[in-house]
């Protein structure tokens, strides 16, 4: 049976350049490239790129917009200088520095924006130099972060912009992360943009009640943003390195502005209580459920970091979704074996969590905590109910599947695992629901 999911980070049941990881450009035209020097070396430029925008364009995107107030200036300069880079460093090679490069790049496409639009004059103050790549604070994205998640904007409009400017996804990574369809997901982001235009919302990190107010979807995005890592269409089962640990410094960086949120420091803990299993979860591309790792590859120094955030959170006693996430997290961690998983505790924790977040998804990972203690039966016609909001969703036709064939529905269970195996493009997911189905 699949294994509980906490959402939107994932669990194990399942994760705009599909690039992981640092590129040594010296390295990149050895073996069969060898063969054909120029190819190699556009192979090697494009490489390159792709690193530097994964590393780089939240960054440039951020210190832009906070420069021009303006979101989509910003992000129209950031995509013409990846263009720009793309023909270029073909052409005459890879510069001594790429991110400084780049950034450069985007400022002269949006300072030539704004002359087009004839309101120079009244931005001399643009003048000034920008911050250059890798020259800005560590937290330089948390004001945009906030800004994206100003209550002016409707909450699936908050959420998609900032996976957008903030985090760099595409529009169909963000569909997908989001179960929403493509043109929708443009639309939103348009339309924030254009709110945050009209409305001057300010770039910021706000204070007081207002933080409490716009922490839990800014936490959300991260959480979203570590999911995404999981999920990439025609991967395997490693998870896309870079953009799992970006994830992982926003919520480290969020907790540390706001030490005093418990809420940070819960997802701060769910989140490192994952990554300690991701060397488990993987191995040689396939994807390994929960019950079936080794857990002595878990990472027990990650573990005692995730619970010493889950305590730091416990002990401020501001109780929320988050915190229960990672408890649960926990008690997976905490079993010796999967047999030993204390699974009411799990649907006691769960059931709490409803308290704070209904969502589709949290009712579907309480489902498997269900079937563990009340059977298969009673979970099934949870999950039934769950039909209409999760219909697009691979995991809900994964996880009725396993119930359907614990109650020797065979024939449902194939037809379900089949759905299943429609609904994801992750390879390492596809190749484990092609066999769970082939069985």
């Amino acid at each position: 049976m699949p294994e509980p999911v906490p959402a939107p980070p994932p669990g194990d049941v399942g994760a705009s350049l599909p690039v992981s990881g640092r590129v040594d450009p010296a390295a990149a035209g050895s073996g069969a490239d060898a063969a054909h020097p120029s190819e190699a070396r556009a192979a090697a430029s494009d490489r390159l790129l792709a690193a530097v925008v994964r590393e780089e364009s939240a960054r440039i995107t951020a210190a832009l917009t906070v420069a021009f107030a303006s979101f989509d200036v910003a992000e129209e300069a950031v995509a013409e200088a990846v263009e720009e880079a793309l023909r270029d460093w073909r052409a005459r090679g890879i510069p001594p520095k790429p991110g400084a490069w780049l950034m450069q790049a985007a400022r002269h496409n949006a300072l030539d924006r704004v002359r087009r639009e004839r309101v120079l004059r009244d931005k001399v103050a643009l003048l000034a130099p920008v911050p250059t790549a890798g020259s800005t604070p560590a937290d330089e994205r948390l004001p945009l972060l906030f800004g994206c998640c100003h209550p002016a904007l409707a909450p699936d409009a908050q959420l998609a912009l900032t996976l957008r400017a903030v985090c760099g996804l595409t529009t169909a990574q963000i569909a997908r992360a989001t179960f929403s369809a493509e043109p929708t997901t443009g639309q939103r982001i348009s339309r924030a943009k254009r709110k945050i235009a009209e409305s001057g919302i300010p770039l910021r990190v706000p204070q007081g009640a207002d933080a409490a107010a716009r922490l839990d979807l800014v936490l959300t995005v991260v959480s979203v943003m570590y999911s995404e890592a999981h999920f990439a269409a025609g991967a395997d089962a490693a998870a896309d390195r870079d953009l799992a640990d970006d994830a992982l410094w926003l919520a480290r960086v969020v907790a540390e502005a706001l030490p005093r949120a418990a809420e940070a420091h819960g997802l701060l803990a769910l989140l490192r209580f994952h990554r300690a299993r991701e060397s488990a979860r993987s191995v040689d591309g396939e994807l390994v459920l929960l019950a079936d790792q080794d857990r002595s590859r878990w990472d027990a120094e990650l573990l005692g970091e995730a619970r010493t955030s889950l305590e730091r959170a416990a002990r401020l006693r501001r109780p929320g979704r988050w915190q229960l996430h990672a408890a649960i997290a926990a008690c997976h961690a905490d079993a010796a074996d999967a047999a030993s998983t204390d699974w009411l505790q799990v649907l006691t924790l769960y059931d709490m969590l409803l308290a704070y977040d209904r969502s589709p998804v949290v009712r579907l990972n309480r489902a498997v905590a269900l079937a563990r203690v009340e059977g298969a039966a009673v979970a099934l016609a949870e999950v039934d109910a769950l039909a209409e909001p999760l219909a697009r969703s691979h995991l809900w036709h994964a996880v009725r599947a396993s119930l359907l064939r614990d109650l020797g529905r065979d024939d449902e269970a194939l037809a379900a695992d089949l759905r299943a195996l429609e609904l994801t493009a992750n390879e390492a997911e596809r190749r484990l629901l092609a066999a769970r189905a082939g069985r």
